[in-house]
């Protein structure tokens, strides 16, 4: 049996745009979507702060505009940023909701998808505590597939087809989740949990 096949089922809440049962930071780096525009892309994200540590709570307090500028020097670079994601995968599993996927997240930036700009109108953002040339954790890659089914239920126009890595959508731009991120293994449990949870 895999870990996708012992992960609880997720569910979203469609009316608050929130996925239940996940601890919940609200970013104020956030607006409305386009008018009638629904989630129609799913971007995966690698971070990590510092660049190359994990743990402590500095995506958090990026997210929410408290980041400790003297807590590092690379903090002083990006304090002044204002970006967030939908959801974050930690290293050991847990997931946070920083914006609701009714709302538009600050993740993807300039951005490019099959001609349509500005992915951040349509694109639902989820970050993965890990870094380019750092292999991901093992528990990550079912969690992450167990978010996207839910996703795909909640949201007609997601597919399996329609997931893509930041540096996809923003070429010499950005580059994660980067080659340390599995793809093959990730659409593998993807496809297996968007099966088993299909009504």
């Amino acid at each position: 049996m895999t870990h996708a096949k012992r992960l609880p089922r997720l569910e979203v809440d469609t009316s608050s745009g929130l996925l239940r049962g996940v601890r919940r930071i609200e970013s104020p780096n956030q607006d409305p979507r386009p008018a009638g525009m629904e989630p129609a892309l799913i971007v995966v994200h690698g971070i990590s702060l510092p660049p190359g540590a994990f743990g402590g709570p500095w995506i958090d307090q990026l997210f929410t505009n408290s980041l400790a500028a003297d807590a590092h020097p690379y903090f002083t670079e990006i304090g002044g940023l204002r970006v967030s994601s939908h959801l974050l995968i930690r290293r050991d599993g847990a997931i946070t909701q920083y914006v609701p996927f009714t709302a538009r997240a600050w993740h993807a930036g300039q951005s490019v998808f099959e001609g349509r700009e500005a992915c951040n109108d349509f694109s639902i953002g989820v970050e993965l505590e890990g870094s380019d040339t750092i292999p991901y954790a093992d528990i990550q890659y079912p969690v992450l597939a167990t978010v996207v089914s839910a996703l795909c239920r909640a949201y007609p126009q997601l597919s399996l087809q329609r997931i893509v890595g930041h540096s996809d959508i923003a070429p010499g731009r950005k580059t994660d989740p980067g080659p340390a991120f599995e793809w093959e293994r990730a659409r593998r449990l993807m496809s297996l949990a968007c099966s088993r949870d299909a009504p």
